[in-house]
């Protein structure tokens, strides 16, 4: 995120790829599994008025609510008033403690990350006793904001609990003009 966050977490980034914005064709295929929550409130802690998630979300009629640190409100210890299940973008540095953080909470989520993180054995003890559902796409996102010079060299997915039908799903992009932004230099 920025560097002059307040946030212990945050501030220990190597770089500056932590503050890289979802595109909406990555949103997008949420809305199949979100029908069986219709009624409840979304939270997106990652995000503003402007986040594709925030956008997509409130189009299709769904209550959201939504923080950023920008606005003062620290991921790690701010906590809306009211929020059935969680949905965004978070930065992918420090994921472990972010992912700790959601757990808490008991609530069902779905959360943008890398696909490496499975590489590892921290998400082995954080998801042992829960089952961890993932929402696995065929091609790598894009992200609004990336500076890698030609492609992102990792795969993304949904991980997520209570939040799928089954524990992992294959889904492609709905809309697939948008892949190939990257490719056209926009970023």
């Amino acid at each position: 995120m920025q560097e002059n966050s307040t946030n212990k977490y945050i501030r220990t980034s190597k770089g500056n790829n932590d503050e890289c914005y979802t595109y909406r064709y990555a949103v997008e295929p949420l809305l199949e599994f979100l029908k069986a929550h219709k009624e409840k409130t979304i939270w997106c802690p990652f995000d503003t008025e402007k986040s594709e998630f925030v956008k997509v979300l409130k189009e299709n009629n769904y209550k959201v609510t939504y923080s950023h640190i920008d606005y003062g409100q620290d991921f790690y210890k701010y906590e809306p008033k009211h929020f059935d299940l969680i949905i965004s973008n978070p930065p992918f540095t420090n994921k472990t403690e972010m992912f700790k953080r959601i757990l808490n909470f008991n609530k069902p989520f779905a959360i943008l990350m890398s696909v490496l993180y499975l590489n590892d054995g921290t998400p082995y003890r954080l998801f042992k006793d829960i089952d961890l559902q993932l929402l696995l796409f065929p091609k790598r996102m894009t992200f609004k904001g990336q500076t890698y010079t030609n492609k992102i060299n990792f795969m993304s997915c949904y991980f997520c609990k209570d939040f799928l039908p089954k524990q992992i799903i294959f889904r492609d992009f709905t809309n697939t003009n948008q892949l190939n932004l990257f490719k056209k230099g926009e970023q």
